[in-house]
């Protein structure tokens, strides 16, 4: 699409371009549930050159996934997210060398006992990626935890919880009990192990950046969306 419209405008939480509403992919208006989401939106708009890119435009991605996407069927959609709940990264651990073992606990351990306090569960911490199913109550409370955040707040968890790939420091972070740096320390130590011990890889190095992107702007929109 090449750009037509000349200015944009925030009118009562939706996008205006000139004087025509911008609407999402499936066709619902394009509406914020904050003023502050609503601007970071039309500056995303305001930004494009002379041919609109929609992978420089995430939070309006995410706005359109959360409208079209989540706001239909909120409990579903937390239903299939939650299954991460079962399989978290921060279950999984090294058995050597004990630096890495060390390593994992300090960044991992802090969100589980996190976990614990706040939702009243256990969880079965194992050596090794052989799966060892987690207690039914465990996974539940996980899955309602999540599924009591609002459409926008889903949308953006979604990315977060699959870049890092953990349920677990994906709600603490949206709870605030653990920040937007520690989660991605902890969800790439793994990575930044290896790089250690073999050196870095270009291939590996840009596609760590592209979901460092991804991450950042899902983790903004989760806050601009409060």
């Amino acid at each position: 699409m090449k750009r037509f419209w000349r200015e944009v405008h925030v009118v009562e939480g939706g996008i205006r371009l000139d004087d025509k509403p911008v609407r999402t992919p499936g066709r619902a208006a394009l509406m914020l549930p904050t003023p502050a989401l609503a601007e970071a939106v039309a500056d995303e708009w305001r930004g494009v050159g002379e041919t609109l890119d929609p992978r420089a435009m995430p939070l309006t991605g995410l706005a359109n996934a959360a409208i079209d996407r989540v706001a239909a069927d909120p409990a579903g959609f937390a239903v299939g997210l939650a299954v991460y709940g079962e399989s978290d990264l921060l279950y999984y651990r090294a058995d050597g060398p004990a630096e890495l073992v060390a390593r994992q606990a300090a960044a991992w351990d802090p969100l589980l006992d996190w976990a614990r306090r706040a939702f009243g569960v256990d969880f079965v911490v194992t050596s090794g990626v052989m799966h060892r199913a987690q207690p039914a109550e465990t996974v539940a409370r996980l899955g309602a935890a999540l599924a009591a955040y609002p459409p926008f707040a889903l949308a953006a968890l979604s990315p977060i919880v699959t870049i890092t790939g953990t349920l677990v420091g994906a709600l603490a972070l949206a709870d605030g009990a653990a920040g937007a740096e520690q989660l991605w320390l902890a969800a790439t130590l793994d990575e930044e192990w290896q790089a250690e011990q073999w050196g870095d890889d270009d291939l590996a190095l840009q596609a760590k950046a592209a979901r460092r992107r991804d991450y950042e702007a899902a983790v903004r929109f989760l806050t601009l969306a409060r």
